[in-house]
């Protein structure tokens, strides 16, 4: 389809063919700026849905041991989540370096997600589990562990998956409003300006082609993580 596309538009400018983009893919492998470009951008990214996996972990502890923790904290992160990425990198410019804009991004982005999803996975826990684990004085640790994990741990995975694929949009989305020098997103925005529309698919497959590899490596490892829990 892309291709019959290409044919019947006849602009390169506009509609460049799967061959054209495929090339540009291949040149832009073997130069210095997509190197320096995509590890800019996957460090930024990374680094930002790394420290909202942490932070969500922590604010779920906090909410499942204090209600008004829970009342403050999750209207707050649902709110949140509504929130266009437009308006948080136009307030970030303000407030930080554009360098530093894709990783406080994905880290707004994907905290409400990876939260709600955690929280929500505890609450499943059955009644019957909680009163049991209370009776018999099990200690927060093997609580943790033993009552709750086994119903969050799927919430978690689904967060997981979701999250991964919003960090790398809005962390990508947030570079080209911002051009932080070095970045994906800079050079997309150069694509853009000199209409170069074969660099713009080139650089487009290799954010989404990271993106494909990170979360399948990422999933790969916490279904290990899962099994090894599960034998405990």
């Amino acid at each position: 389809m892309w291709q019959i596309l290409s044919i019947i538009v006849g602009q390169k400018i506009l509609l460049p063919s799967p061959l054209d983009a495929l090339k540009s893919f291949f040149t832009l492998l073997f130069t210095a700026k997509f190197l320096t470009a995509a590890g800019f951008t996957v460090g930024k990214i990374l680094s930002g849905f790394f420290a909202a996996l942490l932070a969500s972990i922590v604010l779920v502890i906090i909410s499942s041991v204090s209600d008004f923790a829970k009342t403050v904290i999750t209207p707050f992160l649902t709110a949140l989540k509504s929130v266009p990425v437009a308006s948080f990198v136009i307030l970030a410019l303000i407030w930080i370096s554009s360098s530093y804009l894709s990783a406080f991004i994905s880290f707004v982005m994907v905290l409400p997600v990876l939260y709600i999803n955690l929280l929500s996975g505890i609450e499943s826990t059955p009644s019957e589990m909680k009163e049991m684990a209370k009776m018999y004085e099990i200690k927060p640790l093997k609580k943790a562990l033993y009552v709750f994990m086994p119903y969050a741990v799927p919430y978690f995975k689904s967060g997981c998956k979701i999250a991964l694929g919003l960090c790398w949009k809005a962390g990508v989305a947030a570079e080209l409003i911002g051009i932080p020098t070095g970045s994906v997103g800079e050079q997309l925005y150069f694509s853009k300006v000199y209409f170069q529309t074969s660099d713009l698919f080139a650089w487009t497959l290799v954010i989404i082609l990271i993106s494909v590899l990170f979360e399948k490596l990422f999933m790969y490892v916490l279904e290990l993580l899962t099994k090894l829990y599960e034998r405990i």
